[in-house]
């Protein structure tokens, strides 16, 4: 069965009320894809997720940025899986790089969360990625591998997890992974999971691009055999992400 075409729009840490309600306004009026073709997330800051949810057209879903490791209880400022599920949000990003790096989150700590997340009924894109240092020295694969090992010890139904493949020197900079690059990480990534976990869960499960996605480079991305989707960030605020999610006819008409 081929796997169904995922866009997801990482909004971090932006916006106001008012250009949220001008963001979805935009996404509600959209001509894009029907849901058998293209799967389409958007993930505000945790304050606007009602908002969005409320307002969003019914056949794009809404994640969240983050969520706490266990059950809630006395840990000021976080918010845990089971709020996310009471607020009927079905699906939360975790392991992104920004928060590795920023908030020194392990691989564990993110299989652990993961885990979690996925044991109280969401939905997870799990993040993965190396940084310019990790390329440049020949070790994105064992990066990788690690980072997505973290996981697959935890974890043993991936039917709701999509990872999300996002070099981090791409992340923001303008610098996008070639198609190429993205191609043969994603290929050795399927390959790793087929070794490691199961191959029908490396044939299933989706394995999204991030990394400065943009309308211009989404079709050839979205076009290589191994790129299932993305994960955007700044262009999901922008007008721009819609092309993003049309990219998804690439696989349609392959």
């Amino acid at each position: 069965m081929a796997r169904k075409f995922f866009v997801g729009g990482n909004w971090k840490c932006n916006g106001t009320a008012e250009e949220v309600k001008k963001i979805v306004n935009t996404l509600n009026e959209a001509q894009v894809p029907s849901q058998d073709v293209v799967e389409v997330v958007v993930s505000p800051p945790y304050v606007f997720l009602p908002l969005v949810k409320s307002i969003l057209r019914p056949d794009f879903h809404v994640a969240a940025q983050n969520c706490w490791v266990k059950k809630g209880g006395a840990f000021t400022g976080e918010v845990s899986a089971e709020m996310l599920v009471n607020l009927d949000i079905p699906w939360v990003i975790l392991g992104h790089s920004e928060r590795r790096a920023l908030l020194n989150e392990s691989n564990e700590f993110v299989g652990d969360k993961v885990a979690y997340a996925l044991a109280q009924g969401l939905k997870v894109i799990a993040c993965v990625g190396e940084t310019l240092e990790q390329r440049e020295a020949g070790s994105t694969m064992d990066v990788v591998a690690a980072q997505t090992k973290a996981i697959a010890d935890r974890v043993s139904n991936w039917s709701n997890v999509v990872i999300a493949y996002e070099p981090v020197w791409a992340i923001g900079t303008g610098k996008v992974a070639s198609p190429a690059q993205a191609q043969e990480v994603h290929d050795e990534l399927r390959k790793w999971l087929a070794k490691n976990v199961s191959a029908d869960v490396a044939a299933t499960t989706r394995i999204i691009y991030g990394g400065s996605v943009n309308g211009g480079n989404c079709k050839e991305l979205g076009g290589q055999a191994d790129v299932d989707g993305f994960l955007v960030g700044g262009a999901s605020l922008k007008p721009e992400f819609i092309d993003i999610i049309k990219a998804a006819e690439v696989k349609k008409s392959a």
